[in-house]
């Protein structure tokens, strides 16, 4: 298998922690680094310097794996295919696909980054990260996550309460969902977490998260047993 530590730990069963990019320090102790492009221009010049002022390598490239979230695939999947193209050039190692409403918008982030793609590719260095956030996606949440190539799956958590009306009964219902669809799979499972509930969620079956506080890596890995 080649240096791929997000590979490594998922392919193990292991839970996955990545920072926001807003959080990052070079001394965390996080597998990858979370950066959105999914708004505004598609700079991934200035990504390129963001990491450049962070690193303490020669290249300017993030100490840790970068994954890089692009604009949704209902945008364009041309667009789409390019977006990936200048993530991966740019040294990201997973692309986030956000607002996955279905089995066809899966497929398009499995075939965007070609043979590479882990676990489609079992020596692959690649992943791809979807979110399902919206009524249609949880609809659709088992033909996605059964999509095969898909490496994890995130519920969304932000979004799911805009897409419910806030209401957070039906919000953690969605998120239960999203969960079970991947189990049933056997594809690793995201989301969003703080102190309060990372270990709750780790319980629940969650394998990669998505971090704001820096505190929460360290529950995170205790309960993980890492």
């Amino acid at each position: 298998m080649p240096d791929a530590p997000i590979v490594r730990l998922l392919s193990k069963g292991g839970v996955v922690f990545g920072v926001f990019s807003r959080s990052y320090e070079v001394a965390q102790d996080v597998d990858f680094v979370f950066y959105s492009l999914e708004s505004g221009p598609f700079d991934v010049a200035g990504m390129r310097a963001f990491f450049r002022a962070k690193s303490d390598s020669a290249g300017g490239r993030p100490t840790h794996p970068l994954a890089l979230r692009i604009p949704p695939v209902r945008d364009g999947a041309e667009v789409a295919r390019d977006h990936v193209q200048q993530g991966l050039g740019a040294g990201a190692v997973a692309i986030v696909f956000p607002h996955v409403e279905s089995r066809t918008d899966a497929e398009m982030a499995v075939t965007a980054l070609g043979a590479d793609l882990w676990p489609g590719n079992q020596s692959g260095s690649l992943v791809n990260m979807l979110i399902i956030e919206d009524q249609i996606g949880v609809q659709n949440a088992r033909e996605i996550v059964s999509t095969p190539g898909v490496s994890v799956v995130f519920a969304g958590p932000g979004d799911l309460r805009r897409a419910y009306d806030r209401d957070m009964e039906a919000v953690e219902n969605a998120i239960q969902a999203i969960l079970a669809a991947c189990i049933e799979f056997v594809v690793p499972c995201g989301i969003t977490a703080g102190v309060d509930d990372i270990a709750d969620r780790i319980g629940q079956g969650f394998r990669v998260f998505i971090l704001s506080n820096p505190a929460a890596i360290a529950v995170g890995r205790m309960a993980a047993a890492r």
